[in-house]
C-alpha cells in the first residue's frame, strides 16, 4: 500500500511540474524512479495515462479523470495524517502568509494577537502585496487571493465570500450627485486600476461583462490607496465589502447601486492557496481554522 502511495504522490509531481525531471526535483528521488512508478500505475490500470514527447507530458483524457481522484484520495490521506499527528502536539515552526495590503491590514492585522498566544510556537511572518505571488518563487507557503484562481496546480480553500460595493463618500456625492442607473456613471469621477482589467470590469446589472466596463479617471494600483481616495472624495470605486466594511457603518461612505449589483460573481471569492506540503500542513490548517471563523468578509 505505501508503494501504490508513493506512486500516486510521483505522478501527481509529474503532472504538477510538467515532466519527469522536474518531478524528480521536487521530491528529491532519481528521474528514473518517476518513470518507473507511472509505468507500474499504467501497467496497473491498463490505460495510458500521460501523452509524452521530447519536450512536454500532457494527461490523456483518462489521466485527467483519474488525477483529479488521486488528488482527493491523497489530500484526504494526509488530512487524516495530519489530524493524527496534531492530536498529539501543537504545530509549530515559522509560517509565511502573503495577502493583498488591504486584506492584511482590515482582517488579518486585527486577530494576529489572539492567534499568537493560542500558537505561541508557530514564527508568523505576514507579507502585503498588491499582485498575485509565485508562492515558490517569494518563499511563502500560504497566500490568501480575493477573486478566482487560474493556476489548478495549487491547493485551494474557499475562506468565504465579500461581496463588491459601488461607493463613494458623502463629500464627493454633495458635489456631483448620486448616480441612480448604471448609465449615469458616465458623466462621473471613476476610480480603476492599473494594469488589472478584470478590476475594472464591474458587476453591475446595465453595464457589459465583456472586459473592462468603466472609464476611469484616476488610476492606482492599489487597493488600500483606492480606498483612501474614495475617502478623500476623489470618485467612486468598487471595492470588496471586507476593507470598508467600518467606512459603511460609520458613513464616511455611501453605498450605491446596490440593487444593480451582479451577485454571485467570482470576484466576490476569498480563497486560501498553498502546495500540499505535509510538514507545513499543520501550521497552516491551524492558522486557516483560527482565521476563518472571524473574519469580516
Amino acid at each position: 500500500m505505501l508503494s501504490r502511495t508513493e506512486d500516486l504522490q510521483l505522478m501527481v509531481a509529474v503532472v504538477d511540474g510538467g515532466g519527469f525531471s522536474a518531478a524528480a526535483r521536487q521530491m528529491d528521488v532519481p528521474v528514473a524512479k518517476v518513470s518507473r512508478a507511472v509505468q507500474r500505475l499504467e501497467q496497473r490500470l491498463g490505460i495510458p495515462l500521460l501523452n509524452r514527447t521530447t519536450r512536454s507530458v500532457t494527461l490523456t483524457s483518462e489521466g485527467r479523470a483519474f488525477i483529479e481522484r488521486v488528488r482527493v484520495g491523497l489530500s484526504a490521506l494526509e488530512e487524516a495524517e495530519e489530524a493524527m499527528r496534531l492530536s498529539q502536539a501543537r504545530p509549530s515552526g515559522r509560517l509565511r502568509v502573503d495577502a493583498a495590503t488591504p486584506f492584511v491590514l482590515h482582517q488579518l492585522v486585527p486577530l494576529i494577537g489572539a492567534f499568537r498566544d493560542h500558537y505561541p510556537g508557530i514564527e508568523l511572518e505576514l507579507s502585503a502585496s498588491d499582485s498575485i505571488i509565485n508562492l515558490l518563487e517569494q518563499r511563502t507557503d500560504v497566500a490568501i487571493r480575493i477573486g478566482g484562481l487560474e493556476d489548478s496546480t495549487l491547493h485551494a480553500r474557499l475562506l468565504g465570500r465579500s461581496p463588491l460595493h459601488l461607493v463613494a463618500s458623502p463629500h464627493y456625492l454633495e458635489r456631483h450627485g448620486v448616480p441612480v442607473s448604471p448609465a449615469a456613471l458616465r458623466v462621473h469621477q471613476l476610480l480603476g486600476f492599473l494594469n488589472a482589467d478584470s478590476l475594472d470590469r464591474w458587476p453591475v446589472e446595465g453595464l457589459t461583462q465583456e472586459g473592462p466596463n468603466i472609464q476611469a479617471h484616476l488610476r492606482t494600483s492599489s487597493g488600500e490607496v483606492m480606498r483612501q481616495l474614495c475617502l478623500a472624495g476623489e470618485g467612486i470605486a468598487c471595492m470588496s465589502r471586507f476593507m470598508i466594511r467600518h467606512d459603511l457603518e460609520k458613513g464616511a461612505l455611501v453605498g450605491l447601486m446596490m440593487d444593480r449589483m451582479i451577485s454571485p460573481n467570482p470576484r466576490e471569492m476569498v480563497q486560501a492557496v498553498y502546495y500540499r506540503n505535509t510538514a507545513l500542513s499543520g501550521r497552516i490548517g491551524a492558522f486557516l481554522d483560527f482565521v476563518v471563523p472571524r473574519l469580516r468578509l
